[in-house]
């Protein structure tokens, strides 16, 4: 039997590349950091040093070098969050915001709605 495959979400996400969050949620509750990559279908994001999960990959042989490997060992990095869990960071006071959207000229812009400033 095929496997169920996610539907696209019909919202877009308030939270882009680059930003700076907070989690509000799960085992790095508190902490802020940035933004690595955004998965809008998933709703998750990758946050720099936030939700590390290590992964044990297996030695590989690399093609015409005689034997020789290259890998193996233990690698740490980032796992996902859902976006529901981190809050954008106010640029101005440097807290958690509620993000809400004003459109200028045909474009979406993103507005703290703590004081109003936009982002980027």
């Amino acid at each position: 039997m095929a496997r169920a495959t996610t539907q696209p979400k019909g919202r877009p996400m308030k939270v882009r590349t680059g930003d700076q969050v907070k989690v509000i949620s799960g085992k790095d509750r508190g902490k802020t950091g940035r933004v690595l990559r955004v998965e809008p279908k998933r709703e998750r994001v990758y946050i720099e040093g936030m939700n590390m999960v290590k992964r044990h990959t297996r030695a590989r042989a690399v093609p015409d070098t005689r034997g020789e490997t290259v890998g193996g060992g233990v690698i740490e990095r980032e796992g996902p969050i859902h976006v529901s869990n981190v809050m954008l960071v106010d640029p101005k006071d440097g807290k958690p915001t509620r993000v809400g959207i004003v459109r200028e000229d045909g474009k979406r812009q993103r507005v703290s709605k703590k004081t109003g400033t936009r982002f980027e």
